[in-house]
Parts: C-alpha cells; sequence; structure tokens
C-alpha cells in the first residue's frame, strides 16, 4: 500500500513538471545565449567562421524524461569507440535524418528505439529546444522534447558503450557545471565546460542544448 502511494504522489510531481515544461517549450527559446555558456573555445572560433559551402546534413535528437520513485530522470548515451567525430561522447539519444523519415520528429523516435530500445509508440513529445549548428560534422541538430509514464527498459546497440539515467535535479547541483580538459580532435589538450556527472563529463553539442532545456526550466 505504502509503495503504490509513493508511485502515485511521483507521478503527480512527474505529470506537474511535464505539464509545466511543455508550456516552458512553447514560450520564446533563449536558444544561442543560453548554449554559447557551454560552448567549447574551439566550437567558438570554429562558428566565427562561415559555414561550408556544403548544405548542412540533419539530424535530431531525443530529451527523453521518465519518473523514477519520486524524481524525474532523462537519459543520455556514451557513444562507442569508433572512428566518428563524436566517438565515445556522451550525448542524447539520435542521429541522422534518413530518407524514409516522414519528419524530423521520426528521425529522433527511430534512432532512440535503434539505440536504446524505446518504442516510439510510448514517446509522447511536447516541444522541441533550438536547433543547434555543429561544425565538425556539418549537421543541423534538431532537440525534441518528449516523455514516457514510466521508468523504461533500457538496452544499448551496437553504437552505445553504455547508457546513463541521470536525476534532472543531479545537473543543477554546484559543482556539477565545470570546466575539464579533454584532448580535442585536433590532438590538442582544450579546456571546455562540462557538466560532471557519473563520472562522466557531458560537453560540446549536448551540453549547449542541455544549458538552453536548464535555462527554460529554471524555477521547475
Amino acid at each position: 500500500m505504502y509503495c503504490a502511494f509513493l508511485f502515485l504522489q511521483s507521478m503527480t510531481a512527474f505529470r506537474k513538471f511535464v505539464v509545466k515544461l511543455e508550456e516552458q517549450l512553447s514560450n520564446s527559446l533563449p536558444g544561442t545565449a543560453a548554449q554559447i555558456k557551454m560552448a567549447p573555445i574551439t566550437r567558438l572560433i570554429e562558428l566565427e567562421r562561415e559555414r561550408t559551402e556544403e548544405e548542412p546534413r540533419k539530424s535530431a535528437v531525443l530529451i527523453l524524461f521518465y519518473p523514477d520513485r519520486e524524481k524525474t530522470k532523462l537519459v543520455f548515451i556514451k557513444r562507442a569507440i569508433d572512428q566518428t567525430v563524436h566517438s565515445g561522447q556522451i550525448s542524447f539519444p539520435g542521429g541522422k535524418y534518413e530518407n524514409s523519415d516522414i519528419n524530423l520528429k521520426m528521425t529522433a523516435l527511430r534512432e532512440t528505439e535503434e539505440e536504446i530500445g524505446i518504442d516510439p509508440k510510448q514517446v509522447t513529445i511536447i516541444g522541441s529546444l533550438s536547433k543547434l549548428y555543429i561544425p565538425p560534422s556539418n549537421f543541423d541538430v534538431y532537440p525534441f522534447v518528449g516523455f514516457l509514464l514510466k521508468k523504461p527498459q533500457l538496452n544499448g546497440n551496437h553504437e552505445v558503450q553504455h547508457i546513463l539515467e541521470v536525476y534532472f535535479d543531479e545537473l543543477r547541483k554546484p559543482g556539477t557545471c565545470v570546466e575539464k580538459a579533454i584532448f580535442h580532435r585536433t590532438g590538442k589538450e582544450v579546456l571546455v565546460p562540462s557538466y560532471a556527472i557519473q563520472n562522466e563529463i557531458i560537453w560540446g553539442a549536448t551540453a549547449m542544448m542541455l544549458a538552453e532545456l536548464l535555462k527554460i526550466t529554471e524555477g521547475t
């Protein structure tokens, strides 16, 4: 009986969070003003240059929330080590737009299902964040925000080294937003603004999207 009470209590809190978040996403978004606070110096330099003449490719990610007992969680993945630009980095599940995708929302849902096993039919999309351009891979990334009504069973595929389930409140704790030294793809060590969580660091494009999300949900 007590467990059932806790479940209903957490769902009430979670539903309130979702309703408020949907409202916040429907308002004017802070966009670049929020994103840029977590941009590495290398990104700032790249953004000052003109874009490549090649049309940016399109991709989409899913920022997925769900309840876990009395708190709200979201999920990240650590990408497998390979030869790609974003090898080994923490990101939201997602990937590039395919011609078979009806739209970019479908891209985010399809990629999330492929990478961590979430049935798209169980996901409710409530809005999106600002588009973000990624110079190294020449991608425009479209971040969609959605939720599940219960904690999912997550199963990573070959593209995923491991899955991180993070309490949303943890990302606001003092000391989480820090500067960390990373080895840049140029081979140089650089300091980057990041979120330190579960012995990992979230930096680059994912940190920039997360910065906008945290700005939008201030006070929630």
